[in-house]
């Protein structure tokens, strides 16, 4: 027993808030030696380090961190501990929450959160991801940051279309939409900058602009009435969304730029661009981490799970892994699918559903030979071919 590798670690769990962390040190039987409530900053990270390598030398074990979080708000916690020669490891809340739900009086607090991370420490030794800083996580960081960044501005953008339309609607009534082809075109959006309103657009007497029978064939009176708070409402959405075609031209451009650094080829893969190649390897992180395609899909939730109870045997569809890992594969099999997709693909999609899946069941087929796909590719550091 005590040739057990777990009795010689000090295993300190972290708790990490943005603005502070808690942390407790366990022995391999569990039993707290330490616990100390710390700021989010180097100096603090320095008097705990003091505290635990002062602990690990009295009682000769080695220190082990676990951290729920080292990409957020764990993130400068994780790098000065790795800097210095720490092992960490990154441990998912759901354990620290089912840990937490088993104990007899579940209590919630930071301290309690932190001992709950060293518990799951103890007894995933050997499963939890470790916490390191090399070349590949560094990209998958950035990638992830501009990726949300571009998440972030497109929401926007679809919030700030919605809303442009209903103020047109106001100015223009329905018939607005007869102008342009696309009314949020870049032409379209200085158009309305120009003339929020038909009213106004009746008004102008510059040759160059066309007005159409629907406005000059009825009289000034007749046509929607606005005010100009709501003509400036309309400039200014239609200003911000000239803005943010140019700002996620330069997001596209940067997410190239990183793609390529990373040295993978997804973006050879049929489906999937610059933005879902980004989006993927932003989540891998590091294909190191999957042994088999298997633990990619699984990371991915698009492995099935297994329910069994006497004679019953049944498999149903996951709702649990990385979801924005499975968002992304998601667009890049509907792209697959569509009119203008991959004949293989489609193929295959309708094989399924001549099997009798349904539309979803079949898509989720494809998704998860994607996801075979990319593993293959990213491991091999291959372009695709058929």
């Amino acid at each position: 027993m005590m040739n057990d590798p777990h009795l010689h670690r000090l295993f300190v769990g972290v708790d990490v808030h943005k603005d502070n962390h808690a942390a407790v040190a366990v022995n391999g039987f569990g039993t707290a030696l330490l616990e100390q409530e710390l700021g989010n900053a180097v100096n603090e990270f320095e008097a705990l380090l003091a505290r635990i390598q002062t602990l690990a030398a009295e009682h000769q074990l080695t220190p082990l961190f676990g951290l729920e979080d080292t990409s957020g708000s764990g993130d400068c916690l994780a790098r000065f501990l790795v800097t210095r020669g720490l092992e960490v490891r990154t441990v998912n809340p759901v354990l620290v929450q089912r840990e937490r739900r088993y104990e007899t009086h579940p209590e919630k607090s930071d301290l309690a959160d932190a001992l709950g991370v060293a518990k799951v420490l103890i007894q995933r030794i050997d499963s939890v991801p470790s916490y390191s800083v090399t070349e590949t996580t560094e990209l998958a960081k950035d990638l992830r940051a501009v990726v949300n960044d571009r998440t972030t501005i497109v929401h926007e953008q679809t919030r700030l279309k919605n809303q442009l339309h209903a103020l047109l609607h106001h100015t223009y009534g329905s018939p607005y939409r007869t102008l342009f082809r696309d009314p949020f075109a870049k032409k379209a959006l200085v158009f309305w900058q120009e003339f929020p309103s038909a009213r106004i657009l009746r008004q102008t007497r510059r040759q160059a602009i066309i007005k159409p029978s629907w406005i000059t064939g009825i009289a000034a009176e007749a046509l929607p009435i606005s005010s100009p708070t709501v003509a400036n409402q309309i400039r200014r959405k239609a200003q911000r969304l000239l803005g943010i075609r140019d700002e996620l031209r330069d997001l596209g451009k940067e997410l190239e730029a990183l793609v390529g650094k990373t040295g993978q080829h997804l973006t050879t893969l049929p489906g999937c661009g610059a933005i879902s190649s980004a989006a993927v390897l932003a989540e891998v992180k590091d294909i190191a981490r999957f042994a088999t395609p298997a633990t990619l899909a699984k990371y991915a939730g698009l492995a099935p799970r297994k329910l069994e109870s006497g004679k019953r045997k049944r498999h149903v569809k996951s709702r649990s892994g990385n979801r924005r890992l499975n968002q992304a594969i998601h667009h890049i099999a509907l792209t697959q699918i569509s009119n203008q997709g991959v004949p293989k693909a489609k193929a295959y999609f309708q094989r399924k559903v001549s099997e009798g899946k349904s539309k979803m069941h079949a898509l989720t087929c494809l998704k998860r030979q994607i996801s075979d796909i990319v593993w293959s590719m990213l491991k091999g550091r291959r372009a695709y071919y058929p």
